[in-house]
């Protein structure tokens, strides 16, 4: 396949991104942060074709975009690109941005979950109001996304935008992604005098990194180019498998922990160690 070709000649993302103590101390804070730069324009020019052309082949909608539900609206969403593609593989394990994941937790090592491109097209959606963990039968506090543009965002489309210090409070709802998960957790934010947080335009590279319990939300996109996203979702190694509450997690369990016992470590071959510290 194209995006497989020349696989030596795509870099090899292994230095360090060298964080600041101010930085690690705003995200265990505020539970979000941004860091620029954190892949050059040189990687991205690489990697990008790779990964927009994984999410053509595997776009699953068949309807415009102003017919489809809320979610459907939000983006285009391929999960596990890593399986699909050495050169994807090569990215989405990258030891950097795994690195700055452990660090920024506080952690000694981390495993993947997964990754998703998510890429909302002109005319896209909004994203509501959610908490990502809320999917995962993971046992720990210890989880993070990475979410890097591969092309510049501009100021009216933005990063999402986060409420800060949310993390903190665990499980607020049990309202998955919907129309109904926005009302419920923007009438709370208001009710708490939450501050929220958009880090506007982003250079292609830039990365924000969030918890697994932080709300989030993204804007629409009212542009005619297509905002391309690569989202990457660490846990701490030594994590172990909930017993699933929610069908939403017994899918989960089954997808990206496969053969994995509640109880048991999550450690499936669909989780390998991307980074642990010497």
């Amino acid at each position: 396949m194209k995006h497989d070709i020349a696989l030596d000649t795509l870099p090899v993302m292994d230095d360090a991104y060298d964080l600041t103590r101010e930085q690690i101390r705003s995200y265990q804070d505020n539970g979000h942060i941004v860091l620029r730069g954190a892949a050059s324009p040189g990687e991205i020019e690489c990697y990008e074709p790779v990964i927009e052309q994984l999410v053509q082949q595997h776009n699953r909608h068949t309807k415009p975009v102003h017919e489809r539900n809320t979610y459907g609206k939000a983006f285009i969403q391929v999960g596990n690109l890593w399986e699909m593609s050495e050169a994807a593989k090569r990215f989405v394990l990258a030891r950097r941005f795994a690195k700055i994941a452990a660090e920024l937790m506080g952690v000694d090592g981390v495993r993947i979950y997964h990754d998703q491109a998510l890429f909302k097209e002109p005319g896209g959606g909004h994203t509501p109001w959610h908490q990502d963990q809320i999917y995962w039968p993971l046992d720990t506090l210890h989880t993070i996304t990475m979410w890097m543009p591969l092309v510049p965002v501009s100021e009216e489309v933005g990063s999402m935008t986060f409420a800060s210090a949310t993390h903190r409070s665990g499980s607020l709802s049990r309202e998955l992604i919907s129309d109904e998960s926005h009302r419920t957790f923007g009438s709370y934010i208001e009710a708490k005098g939450i501050e929220t947080v958009n880090y506007g335009a982003l250079a292609a590279g830039d990365a924000t990194f969030h918890a697994g319990w932080t709300l989030h939300s993204a804007p629409g996109n009212p542009t005619d180019t297509m905002r391309e996203v690569m989202t990457i979702i660490y846990y701490a190694d030594g994590t172990r498998a909930l017993e699933p509450d929610s069908q939403a997690r017994r899918n989960d369990l089954i997808r990206w922990l496969p053969g994995i016992q509640p109880g048991e470590l999550a450690a499936s071959p669909l989780n390998p160690i991307a980074y642990r510290r010497e």
